[in-house]
């Protein structure tokens, strides 16, 4: 029996990612047992990101890069550019990717086994950090999904992330309705997850890790753990900015579903159980929420 890999299509953003992006895509190119082609976006950078990427393409027939020109200015935007613009009709999946991390080999084929497996639109990971000095951590996402928690959390780093293409083609076509609301949302994994749920899509979060998550002080997003952490997000909760994020996501999103919230205080005390997936996140939201920091 001849064996046809599944297709996929990798959507990488970049930006300045020189010290890194090589060996990236060289651990996308050698995924076990699928076919993959990858589309690269870069934002506007200095340090000839977007050089390298073009000799590569020229060499390389499975990699393509985007017309370069327009500054972005953080992840979400050069990833809804990317979803927006890529043609991947022909493809069985696709999967999103940052420039600096190393994937395992069997990231892709792991992926497409358990969306086939459990019929599911989305599929995200758990991730191992690790730092320059060799230090690893294992940041778990994989907590039970909730009823609310995709109004206040992604399902992980979106660099995890793998959909079926029939089910991220519906996503595209909300991005492309809702252009410019859409690029008001800073974070695109958590943008991507809502709406997911927000129709009732099936989206898994596996505990067996995926890829090794590059930690560094450019990290937009990083690893969310420790003291330092927590102190992180006194400060967004208290200047409003996450209430923001919760508030364009429920605006966008919350006219699919039943499961739809009300930013309220009686609301959110009410079910604050269900607002994040994490324990110690679910306690320390409702302890920002009794005392009305949120």
């Amino acid at each position: 029996m001849i064996f046809n890999p599944p297709s996929v299509v990798v959507l990488l953003a970049a930006y300045n990612g020189m010290k890194c992006i090589e060996e990236q895509i060289d651990s996308i190119s050698k995924q076990e047992d699928v076919d993959i082609d990858i589309f690269i976006s870069v934002d506007m950078s200095s340090d000839g990101t977007y050089e390298w990427c073009q000799n590569l393409a020229l060499k390389n027939t499975k990699i393509n890069v985007l017309p370069y020109g327009d500054y972005f200015g953080g992840a979400a935007k050069n990833f809804f550019r990317l979803i927006r613009d890529v043609d991947f009709g022909n493809y069985d999946y696709i999967s999103l990717a940052d420039q600096d991390d190393i994937w395992l080999p069997r990231k892709i084929s792991r992926a497409v086994k358990l969306i086939t497996e459990g019929e599911l639109d989305g599929y995200s990971s758990n991730v191992i950090a690790f730092w320059d000095d060799g230090r690893k951590k294992i940041i778990k996402k994989s907590y039970a999904q909730k009823q609310f928690d995709y109004y206040f959390e992604a399902a992980g780093p979106g660099c995890s992330y793998v959909f079926k293409q029939e089910s991220i083609f519906l996503f595209k076509e909300f991005l492309i309705d809702n252009w410019i609301q859409v690029n008001r949302v800073e974070l695109h994994d958590w943008m991507i997850y809502a709406y997911f749920r927000s129709l009732n899509m099936l989206w898994h979060i596996d505990e067996v890790p995926s890829m090794y998550y590059r930690q560094h002080e450019n990290n937009q997003v990083g690893v969310n753990n420790g003291l330092y952490a927590y102190l992180n997000r006194v400060k967004i909760i208290k200047n409003k900015w996450y209430r923001g994020e919760v508030q364009k996501i429920t605006d966008l999103v919350g006219i699919y579903n039943k499961n739809s919230i009300v930013l309220s205080y009686v609301f959110l005390i009410k079910n604050f159980y269900q607002l994040r997936r994490k324990p110690t996140d679910v306690t320390f939201l409702l302890f920002m929420l009794l005392l009305r920091v949120f």
